[in-house]
């Protein structure tokens, strides 16, 4: 982290003010409590279109906007429209919250407080919505430290709920850019405006790719490489972590011992909903699919010397990534030639994690008649529970409405869901209550769930993927993902014409991201592309 993404501990008096700057309509009696946030013309001289926030904690061991999660310290925001320097905005008991859902609910005491602002974007797009999101600033829609977001330091305040007095607090502080990163003889970087998505979005979308390249691969100038796509969240650190120190693959990867040697790339395509976007085509998202295939692969092939055929395309990843390798593959089912997805979310939508998105009436808790069981969203192999189904969803909700929040259930929204009549996601539930739309369900299923799709489509789809698909998972996996890949491998079990000729790997009491160590994964997918590489193409081993 840099410093400015550590957030300084420095302390700051708190000022008061008598009067606030505004009141809901709908409650005009809520003056109290509230509290109000402003930002300096020195961090930011143009008037802000976001929302500002306000973090609350009981010690100062990290900056309050730090320790703010799904079970972490409150956090409160509000949505402002051309908040101009100076100007304070008031979180009021109207404003949500989480885990507290209003200021209500805070009891009196001292706190440590953080003010931050999350900068939006306009984005005027080609189907005719206006829409304001945070705009990514190659931080992989991480809002906490994204540049140009602002935030103060962190104020020890006394809170009283019966004040008719506001606390008012100031971010003053700007979160600088981030260097790109340098490149070394094994690690190159690029980037580069997609004009699919930048026509989409009226804006400019970026893409991106870090990518690992052989040993021997400047001693070896005639050489063409297979390429493995190693598909997950944003980041711009190399593939397998081969430039962290305590690496396994590292040596591995620069041994001089005969091997096969292949190029690894990791894609960075953060949207404006999250630090990735699925790699799909929606309609909240626009053309990522096309981009990456048509502007970014291409983009590749210029630049480095890969082999451009689909025995020599292989795809990984894990979680997010797992998804969308297993996507891509039956998506792509010619340009690929094999997909090996560790812990994928949900392959199937009748457990999406634990929510069956087409019966279930609602996704955080169970009906038993005279009581509600609420649901989990996240446990420990021996049972034990972190976190319910609720917790996170109200946390997203804290932080953006909309699906604006970059999270994770707000993403499949963006990713998998039709669009709004605003413009925004149609919401697969109420994100207060859980309500399930099972008219958004039946998109989803139409669409994404690769487990129907795949068997409605076995006649055609079955003779080009039948081997191709090798899966990993823990069965305790922490979001109960496990539950999906057992509802693909039901299916897979009882496929005819052709048979699976694939594998799905379970390891026991294993969490989430279960798969096999780096080195292992690597010669299980050199060996396969061996198998179906042409016998006369074999210079990439040496």
């Amino acid at each position: 982290m840099t410093p400015a993404h550590r957030l300084l501990l420095t302390l700051a008096a708190a000022t008061l003010a008598a009067v606030p700057l505004h009141l809901h309509a709908h409650d005009a009696a809520a003056t109290s409590p509230r509290i109000e946030v402003s930002f300096a013309a020195a961090a930011r001289a143009l008037p802000v279109t976001g929302r500002v926030y306000v973090a609350v904690s009981r010690d100062d061991a990290k900056p309050p906007i730090e320790q703010t999660d799904i079970t972490g310290v409150p956090l409160f925001g509000h949505d402002v429209t051309g908040l101009k320097p100076g100007q304070f905005a008031a979180i009021d008991v109207n404003d949500y919250g989480a885990p507290l859902a209003s200021l209500r609910e805070l009891p009196a005491g001292d706190y440590w407080m953080q003010p931050f602002v999350n900068v939006y974007t306009e984005f005027r797009r080609a189907d005719g919505h206006t829409l304001w999101m945070h705009m990514d600033q190659w931080e992989g829609q991480d809002w906490k430290h994204s540049p140009g977001n602002l935030y103060g330091r962190p104020v020890r305040v006394h809170y009283d709920p019966a004040a008719v007095t506001p606390i008012r607090l100031v971010a003053d502080q700007v979160i600088a850019p981030i260097p790109f990163p340098k490149d070394s003889e094994h690690v190159k970087r690029f980037r580069i405006q997609s004009k699919l998505l930048t026509r989409f979005w009226g804006h400019p979308i970026y893409l991106g790719a870090t990518v690992l390249l052989p040993e021997g691969y400047e001693q070896h100038p005639h050489v063409r490489y297979p390429v493995v796509y190693d598909q997950g969240h944003f980041s711009t650190v190399a593939p397998f972590g081969f430039e962290n120190g305590k690496s396994k693959l590292r040596a591995f990867w620069l041994d001089s011992a005969k091997k096969p040697r292949v190029i690894v790339v990791t894609l960075q395509h953060p949207s404006p909903y999250y630090d990735d976007s699925y790699a799909v085509n929606s309609p909240n998202e626009g053309p990522f699919d096309d981009a990456i295939h048509q502007e970014l692969y291409p983009e590749i092939a210029k630049r480095f010397r890969t082999i451009e055929q689909p025995w020599a395309r292989i795809l990984t990843g894990g979680s997010t990534g797992g998804w969308i390798a297993v996507a891509q593959q039956l998506f792509h089912p010619r340009y690929y030639g094999g997909s090996f997805a560790l812990c994928p979310d949900s392959l199937d939508f009748r457990h999406h994690q634990v929510v069956n998105i087409y019966d279930d009436a609602n996704a955080y808790t169970v009906d038993k008649g005279w009581m509600k069981v609420e649901r989990v969203d996240t446990r420990r192999p021996d049972g034990n529970v972190e976190a319910m189904m609720k917790d996170e969803n109200h946390y997203e909700l804290a932080v953006g409405d909309h699906s604006r929040s970059g999270g994770q259930w707000d993403i499949w929204e963006a990713a998998w869901g039709p669009i709004g009549t605003n413009g925004y996601p149609q919401r697969i539930w109420d994100k207060r209550s859980g309500v399930i739309d099972h008219r958004v369900a039946e998109y989803w299923k139409q669409h994404f769930d690769l487990r129907y799709l795949l068997e409605e489509n076995w006649s055609t789809l079955g003779p080009l993927v039948a081997d191709k698909l090798h899966i990993y998972v823990g069965d305790a996996d922490t979001y109960n993902l496990n539950m999906g890949v057992r509802a693909m491998d039901a299916f897979l079990k009882t496929a005819t014409h052709p048979r699976f000729g694939g594998s799905i790997t379970y390891q026991p009491m294993a969490p989430h991201c279960w798969g096999p160590p780096a080195e292992e994964l690597y010669g299980t997918m050199t060996r396969f592309m061996q198998a179906h590489a042409p016998k006369s193409d074999d210079a990439w081993i040496y």
